[in-house]
Parts: C-alpha cells; sequence; structure tokens
C-alpha cells in the first residue's frame, strides 16, 4: 500500500466535502440537521434516538453527495439534453426525496410521542 496516496485521498475526499457544501440542495439539509440536532438536545432523546437521528442526517449527507456526483457525470457525458441523461438525474434525485421523506417520517416517530 501506498501510504502517500492513501493519505492524499482523504484530502480528495475532504475536497468533495467541501464542494458539496456548496450546493444549494446540500446547504438545506445542512440546515435541516442542524434544526433536527437542536430540536434533539432539547427534547431529550435517549442515546439509542441519537444513533438514529445521527445516522439518517449522515445517510442524508451521503445520499445527496451521490446524486450531485451522478448529476456532475451525467451532464459531463452527455451535455445535450438526452431522455435517458434526464431519467438517470431524475431516478437519483428522487432516492433522495424517498430517504428524506422516510426521515422525515422516522424523525416525527422519535419526536412527537416526546413533545405530546
Amino acid at each position: 500500500m501506498n501510504v502517500r496516496k492513501y493519505i492524499r485521498s482523504f484530502g480528495y475526499a475532504f475536497e468533495g466535502i467541501m464542494t458539496a457544501c456548496k450546493e444549494q440542495n446540500f446547504k438545506s439539509h445542512l440546515l435541516s440537521a442542524g434544526i433536527v440536532l437542536f430540536a434533539g438536545y432539547f427534547t431529550g432523546l435517549s442515546r439509542l434516538e441519537w444513533y438514529i437521528v445521527l445516522l439518517l442526517i449522515a445517510l442524508m449527507f451521503a445520499l445527496e453527495m451521490v446524486n450531485t456526483a451522478i448529476e456532475r457525470v451525467v451532464d459531463l457525458a452527455s451535455p445535450k439534453l438526452h431522455p435517458l441523461a434526464k431519467q438517470a438525474k431524475d431516478l437519483a434525485a428522487g432516492a433522495v426525496l424517498v430517504f428524506a421523506i422516510f426521515s422525515a417520517i422516522i424523525g416525527l416517530l422519535i419526536f412527537i410521542p416526546k413533545w405530546f
């Protein structure tokens, strides 16, 4: 194993995270995560509930980054509008939406009983 390459790969990953942080959708996920973390702190979540919330937040960030990567690759491979390129981008965005909806449902199942 080349240690230099291995260490350098973390720099590239960090650059990817910084690139994602500039994206509008990622910023909205960051804001949502901040609100959830704030609410969780004042709601008094159990350790297991924190694990679930943090896992959902991390997966949401990762999935949004994969979606952005897919969009960039499709744009590079198919600069002109093409039905298959549109479908690929729509499918990736749809995956993010499905996960976001189910994350919100899980969040409500965790938070609502504690509030009422």
